[in-house]
């Protein structure tokens, strides 16, 4: 009976990983991508003084992943514009999230049940992305690890770590939302991932790619329409690292910072108020006071 239940299950992440993502998964995608960009500030009034900015900036959420891929390997960033099908696609949602009378299309698709779904769908494409970009980096670099986990990691979470230059479209700086200094949970997911699909890829893990693609699709979907539906931003895997890090990267000192501070402070403290002179002795006080005699009598 379990062998019956392992073999149905084997079948069904064979069927899910085989599952087409265009169009149906691919127009599910593009809409919670711009629908993140129209939340942006000024990401609206963006849209009426340069359109063509604003759907530049769509163009980077929806293809963001695919440049940044393209550039870690050698291939030319430009080169999934050529699918016409996905910018297509990906235009007729940005135009409209953005234009469309009295604002329907955003109001229905933000309807937070039917957001729910396309979230849902977006993080299948993630995790496709991911897995094929592992294959894709595993066939140009056979044992090239690093170079595996970086093309999956930019394949799932390349919109995120573009974000800076996605900003500067919009005529924004803000490099202290550097998303490397401060990653978000699909970042962190993201690295994580590509990680097991590089050992699956290298056959350190045992388990079929079709297994991984179908198990950690439900772990992101669980995870993304929960963190949505409850408007968190907190991320699962913060009690893990919140006890391995300070183990194995140590954590900062609050006395040695607290001492640098006090140390700091006392050192401007004594800059702004010097210390009073030294007080005259009776000997040089009476001398004083006799070149002041002199100096009257002459």
């Amino acid at each position: 009976m379990e062998l019956a239940g392992a073999l149905q299950l084997g079948e069904l992440a064979a069927a899910f990983a085989a599952l087409p993502v265009f169009p149906l998964f691919d127009t599910a995608y593009f809409i919670v991508s711009v629908l993140y960009l129209k939340y942006e500030p000024g990401a609206v009034e963006m849209s009426r003084k340069s359109p063509f900015a604003s759907w530049l900036c769509a163009m980077l959420h929806c293809f963001g992943s695919y440049i940044l891929a393209g550039l870690l390997l050698g291939e030319p960033p430009i080169e999934y514009f050529s699918n016409n099908s996905s910018v297509i696609l990906a235009t007729a949602v940005w135009y409209l999230i953005f234009f469309c009378p009295m604002n329907l299309f955003y109001k229905c698709v933000s309807f937070l049940p039917l957001k729910l779904v396309f979230v849902a769908m977006k993080e299948v494409v993630r995790v496709r992305k991911m897995a094929a970009g592992v294959h894709h980096a595993h066939h140009r670099y056979h044992h090239g690890w690093f170079v595996m986990v970086a093309t999956g990691w930019v394949k799932g979470s390349g919109v995120a770590l573009l974000s800076n230059f996605e900003q500067l479209l919009r005529g924004v700086w803000k490099p202290e939302t550097n998303e490397i200094l401060h990653m978000s949970f699909p970042t962190k997911a993201s690295l994580y991932g590509t990680v097991l699909f590089t050992l699956q890829q290298t056959h350190w893990l045992p388990i079929s790619e079709a297994n991984l693609i179908f198990f950690f699709t439900m772990f992101m979907i669980v995870c993304k329409v929960f963190m949505t539906a409850t408007h968190s931003h907190a991320s699962p895997f913060a009690p893990v690292e919140n006890f391995l890090c300070p183990v194995f990267f140590g954590s900062v000192s609050s006395g040695h910072t607290s001492h640098h501070h006090d140390h700091q402070h006392g050192a401007s403290h004594e800059v702004s108020h010097p210390p009073p002179p030294p007080a005259k002795s009776k000997e040089e006080l009476n001398e004083g006071t006799r070149k002041r005699k002199a100096k009257k009598a002459e």
